[in-house]
């Protein structure tokens, strides 16, 4: 497979390097500071805090060249614009694997409808400098395969092409036929943790204030109301059903785990506040009304922002 690989961030290069070792004909898309060190070293990967640094010395450019079997895009919400202004004129199918609550259409509408495929990349971890430091594999995470969807929710031939070809890289995906409504469930988790960690100043600090943790939850709960659909995977209807003590204790112990503590959660930048404010608007929006810039209000102020 001759692949793109947009974004060369904690995911977007550990999905390359996976797929370099894999045999696959691969490129990795990289910018700025980024681009030179990846040029210098490669891929630097980590297991968590273990002290060997692997390097994948998967080829890396800076922009796209000619047509691709797949290009898989991972990018943060409030870039995704700009990612989609540089591929309307380059050839392949464009699996968009990111938070992303907008619906398909506003990523069809830039590159044409019949190139997107939706998921979410089942991967985490921190950058360390310029190296990845990735959750370390166990019971739990070995079970957590990555979503990818048509659109329409459609098992195609491409859908389990793409499928097997990951799974023979030893990355372990599944085709979800309700791939939009899992964003958008993720999404209504997500922004509200997001925020809550953020201004507790992360994962650790937030479990140990339990009245910003049941905030949390009140405003999780709001979210998955106001959806359109029910939620997917359904166990997320928990989230409205369980006591909320229950809830909170749970949660409380996640957030303290290594898990939590090694993954994007962990990141306090600009552009993890930025990424939520627009997946806010995003959920914002009603159905059939989704476009790509929603004007921020209360709602979103209150269910998303960070």
């Amino acid at each position: 497979m001759k692949l793109l690989v947009y974004g060369a961030g904690v995911c977007g290069s550990l999905f390359a390097a996976r797929m370099h070792e894999a045999g696959h004909d691969v490129s990795l898309l990289a910018r700025g500071e980024r681009l030179t060190a990846l040029r210098r070293q490669g891929v630097q990967l980590a297991e968590e805090d273990g002290p060997a640094v692997k390097r994948v010395p998967v080829p890396v450019i800076e922009h796209p060249d000619g047509g691709y079997d797949l290009i898989t895009v991972f990018v943060r919400t409030h870039q995704v614009d700009a990612v989609l202004e540089s591929l309307a004129g380059v050839q392949g199918d464009v699996l968009f694997l990111l938070n992303w609550a907008a619906g398909p259409e506003t990523l069809g509408a830039v590159i044409g409808h019949a190139r997107v495929l939706l998921g979410f990349p089942a991967t985490g971890g921190t950058m360390d400098g310029d190296v990845v430091r990735y959750r370390k594999s166990n019971f739990i995470t070995r079970r957590v395969a990555m979503p990818i969807g048509e659109p329409d929710g459609r098992t195609t031939p491409r859908l389990v092409r793409i499928v097997e070809t990951f799974r023979t890289a030893g990355i372990n995906a599944r085709a979800e036929p309700q791939m939009d409504a899992w964003l958008r469930t993720h999404a209504a988790f997500e922004v509200p943790l997001g925020q809550a960690v953020h201004a507790a100043g992360g994962p650790v600090a937030l479990a140990d204030a339990p009245d910003a943790v049941r905030g949390m939850l009140h405003l999780i709960r709001q979210n998955l109301a106001a959806m359109e659909t029910p939620p997917v995977p359904r166990a997320f209807a928990a989230l409205r059903a369980l006591p909320q003590g229950l809830l909170a204790a749970v949660l409380r112990r996640f957030l303290k785990s290594p898990t939590a503590v090694h993954s994007g959660l962990n990141d306090p930048s600009p552009v993890t506040a930025a990424e939520l404010k627009r997946l806010a608007e995003q959920l914002r929006a009603p159905a059939g009304a989704r476009r790509r810039d929603v004007p921020p209000g209360p709602l979103g102020q209150n269910c998303a922002c960070s």
